[in-house]
């Protein structure tokens, strides 16, 4: 049994000039603190840093978390404040640690799990490491962060965990893709799906081991793959793609993804990516499940797969060169996430949406080849838009030598599936809403947002026509 998954179909790549889109002003992220920067008082550890560090950083810099020091203690910390003020600093650098890379200065601010930190933090940071990195008053420190037992799943314990098979990827072999073994779930009844996250288990020690290329800690590059519906009846449901550094998934609580008892794991799309050392690891899946009884009101969630992996000419030596592509809606629609897929000569990517004359940039993100982000709207931000709504993706491609992803930046660059070729596509998600659903979407929204213009909503503060609940199809708002 094979599993396919069809991304490129019906989707045109273009090169037409990009637009301006809508702004949205900067919010604030969670945890901050208010704008401008720091005062003329001294920054210190136990009462500035400590507070940043619990939040966006120690869910993996903690003892026996998954990145290569622990940031918790500030003698874990001292040593390293140089780096955490270089790493976190506004410009080139910023968003690779915590790696998220949403920009501020454009669309839509409100996602899940955001561990970004605001301009003042980052200020505030670099003011600490430049004065010395002084401790402070020890009873300004915040009581030390408890963690449960969740073994590193980000999404918690999880419900199910599926185990794939050992893989072995030699120090320099060439890039493998093809099928792997499918791998029994075990589950003994149906289930719905609330989220999602699939880690890579490999023996590669914490201070890397291998060579600074892309994914390094990595060798799996991604995974596209799905789950028959059990009892070998050849029907797949397919689920959110795994990729190198990805963060979890949450599928939209009113549209839960049916995982079906007896069902496996199937891919015949995994691509193995060498990191400069023998390397043997494996994939978990994780499973968190609603509760018994759940049933979901809309229909189940489905990636976008906007974009083009076939056809791409990048110039050499040139930064900022762009792409692309375009989708018309056929149903209205949530969505729900955005989620550039580029290999290592990507910079950036942004999302636009377009009904009639009103063009709304709705995200814009950079892209970073070693951490790849997917990015869940807030509930009450996420895009509502109408069937005929026209999806525009930007791609940025950087082949220049500021781009360190890279083997050779005097090569063209074409498509392919390497990591150092080029891909260029949304793996989004988003549901599809019927006039009703779409109406009462919008009716939300607007209780929600006073605002003469609704970011991601073109129709929000439209006037709506008369709807006839008798014969209500075709009938668009």
């Amino acid at each position: 049994m094979r599993f396919g998954f069809k991304v490129f179909l019906g989707m045109a790549l273009l090169s037409l000039p990009v637009s301006q889109g809508l702004r949205a002003q900067q919010t604030a992220v969670p945890g901050n603190r208010g704008g401008g920067a720091p005062g003329a008082e001294g920054v210190t550890f136990t009462r500035d840093i400590a507070p940043i560090l619990q939040r966006s950083c120690q869910n993996c810099h903690r003892p026996d978390g998954v990145a290569p020091m622990s940031l918790v203690t500030y003698e874990d910390v001292r040593p390293w404040a140089r780096t955490i003020k270089q790493r976190t600093s506004i410009g080139p650098h910023r968003g690779v640690m915590p790696p998220w890379y949403i920009e501020k200065n454009v669309g839509i601010q409100q996602y899940k799990d955001d561990p970004s930190l605001s301009d003042r933090e980052i200020a505030m940071i670099g003011k600490w490491a430049d004065g010395g990195a002084p401790r402070g008053n020890p009873a300004d420190m915040p009581p030390p962060r408890q963690f449960a037992d969740t073994g590193s799943w980000a999404i918690g314990a999880p419900d199910l965990v599926v185990t794939m098979k050992d893989v072995v990827v030699k120090a320099n072999t060439p890039d493998w893709w093809g099928e792997v073994e499918s791998a029994a779930s075990g589950l003994t009844e149906d289930r719905y799906v609330a989220a999602l996250q699939i880690r890579e288990v490999n023996d590669i020690p914490k201070d890397g081991g291998g060579r600074a290329t892309v994914g390094a800690r990595y060798v799996f590059h991604h995974m596209i793959w799905g789950t028959d519906q059990g009892g070998g009846d050849g029907v797949n449901t397919p689920w959110p793609v795994h990729e190198v550094g990805r963060n979890a998934d949450y599928f939209p609580p009113e549209a839960g993804r049916l995982l079906k008892a007896k069902s496996r794991i199937i891919s015949n799309s995994v691509h193995l990516h060498s990191n400069g050392r023998d390397t043997t690891g494996h994939l978990e899946i994780g499973f968190k499940f609603h509760p018994k009884g759940y049933q979901p009101t809309v229909k189940s969630s489905r990636s976008r797969g906007l974009g083009n992996g076939l056809d791409i000419s990048i110039r050499p030596m040139e930064a900022n060169q762009q792409l692309h592509a375009y989708t018309v809606l056929q149903e209205h629609t949530k969505i729900t996430s955005f989620e550039p897929h580029l290999h290592a000569p990507g910079s950036r990517m942004c999302l636009e949406a377009i009904w009639g004359i009103n063009i709304q940039t709705l995200s814009c993100a950079g892209y970073d080849h070693n951490w790849v982000r997917g990015y869940v709207y807030a509930d009450d931000a996420a895009p509502i838009l109408p069937k005929g709504t026209i999806l525009h993706i930007i791609g940025y491609m950087d082949n220049s030598p500021s781009n360190k992803n890279l083997p050779d930046p005097r090569n063209w660059q074409g498509s392919g599936n390497r990591s150092v070729a080029n891909m260029f596509i949304d793996l989004g998600e988003g549901v599809a809403l019927s006039d009703e659903q779409f109406e009462q979407e919008m009716a939300k929204r607007r209780q929600m947002t006073r605002s003469d213009v609704i970011l991601g909503c073109p129709l929000c503060n439209q006037p709506l026509p008369a709807r006839n609940t008798n014969n209500n199809q075709g009938q668009q708002p």
